[in-house]
């Protein structure tokens, strides 16, 4: 898989987009405002210089004076004619004591059998401060209308989805275990209606289905208990009877292993049931050392393996009680099951962590699944698998992180509390 989508909320996604679109429109709007103009400017230059050569050309006709005015208008006297040009070009203005950029228009012509070279110029900084003017008027006008536009277009589409955000609010707050109905904001939006139409319908679905499977669960449960009690009684007094040979009373004992494994399976099962469906909302702050220590204390009593407890830091939780002691209780019972030989158990509680190790001859070759239902790692040791489970399943209900980790022959869980 592939890196996780940088998550952006919808409005400013939108407005960013927006952004980006009315910056590059203002850009490529402005870069052709500015050639088109100068290009107008510059039509209009040539037309000016070309009308006033030609005013020249009627007026030397007409033998009227030849008019000169350097450096605008030049006429010269000439032996041979030449070829028109039109060009710009730097002239010493001397009432301004500096070069000036200039448009030069040179034509020769034959009038009355006398050659002149006529030279006309007109001073392009005007044009080029009108072409600035256009461009700096066109955009404070385009800013203006951007920012109207922007804050018009964000104020309208809050507006717009302030239903759909409303109603994701009402989503965030549902609950299975609530009998509250949800209220979603209608809108005049067609396909916000249908969409919240398909939600309700979909939330009635699937609270309906939680109830029926709810009440399932705890049906089956409860009416398992009493037959498996019953037969469980009557095995014991079957094995307990006088007229039993070896192979009859080792039959009932095996089946009377089965009957103890799936009653605590079914206890079991149940109990992840309501972990998922979060039936455990009595929340008060637990200490967790003090249950470990309880926990230890009585696993003492029906073991022989040894757990020896270091508590340096007391360790308190926000949790259910009851769902505590289940996490020590799981993970001490791990540890005492699979732990190889006679060698200790050891507990450490420390800095808001908790680690259980036992001895193991070797590590786990499926680690990733020590939290799978049911899974066992070696069929050598009668379990229900749903020990782990259960504790991963608490873990995760109180965001807790749970850890393994198989270092110099020691099976290590840790949970590190919050």
């Amino acid at each position: 898989m592939g890196e996780p989508i940088k998550k952006i909320r919808l409005l400013r996604k939108t407005s960013k987009t927006f952004l980006w679109i009315s910056f590059v429109l203002m850009l490529v709007s402005t870069i052709v405002l500015y050639f088109y103009v100068r290009n107008l400017l510059q039509g209009e230059i040539e037309e000016e210089l070309r009308s006033t050569e030609a005013r020249i050309e009627t007026s030397i006709n007409e033998n009227g004076p030849m008019y000169q005015l350097p450096p605008v208008v030049e006429i010269e006297k000439v032996a041979l004619l030449g070829t028109e040009r039109l060009k710009d070009t730097l002239i010493f203005d001397p009432s301004q004591d500096e070069l000036e950029e200039f448009r030069e228009l040179t034509t020769y012509s034959d009038i009355k059998g006398k050659k002149y070279r006529i030279t006309v110029r007109t001073l392009i900084v005007e044009s080029e401060d009108i072409l600035v003017a256009v461009v700096v008027s066109y955009l404070v006008i385009i800013l203006l209308v951007f920012s109207f536009l922007f804050y018009f277009n964000k104020a309208w589409n809050q507006k717009l989805w302030h239903p759909f955000f409303e109603n994701l609010e009402q989503m965030k707050r549902f609950s299975l275990t609530s009998d509250k109905p949800i209220l979603f904001m209608d809108s005049e939006i067609l396909e916000f209606s249908e969409l919240n139409y398909e939600i309700t319908a979909l939330t009635d679905k699937v609270r309906s289905d939680y109830k029926n499977l709810k009440q399932y669960t705890e049906d089956v449960s409860h009416e398992m208990q009493t037959p498996l009690a019953i037969i469980q009684a009557k095995i014991d007094n079957i094995i307990n009877g006088d007229h039993l040979n070896d192979a009859q009373f080792e039959h009932l004992t095996s089946i009377q292993k089965d009957i103890q494994r799936l009653t605590q399976i079914n206890k079991r099962l149940t109990l992840l049931t309501k972990i998922e469906n979060q039936q455990f909302s009595n929340i008060e702050k637990v200490d967790i050392t003090h249950c470990v220590g309880s926990t230890i204390q009585n696993f003492n009593e029906i073991s022989d393996k040894e757990i020896k407890y270091e508590r340096d830091d007391v360790i308190w939780a926000e949790m259910d009680r009851y769902l505590a002691e289940v996490l020590c209780n799981n993970l001490l019972s791990n540890a005492i099951k699979y732990t190889t030989g006679n060698a200790d158990i050891r507990v450490i509680a420390s800095d808001k962590t908790l680690s259980i190790a036992n001895h193991g001859i070797r590590a786990l070759q499926h680690p990733e699944n020590l939290y799978t239902r049911f899974y066992r790692e070696s069929e050598t040791i009668k379990s229900t698998g749903l020990g782990l489970a259960i504790v991963k399943r608490i873990c995760d209900l109180y965001d807790f992180e749970v850890d393994y980790k198989y270092e110099k022959g020691m099976h290590t869980f840790s949970i590190t509390f919050k």
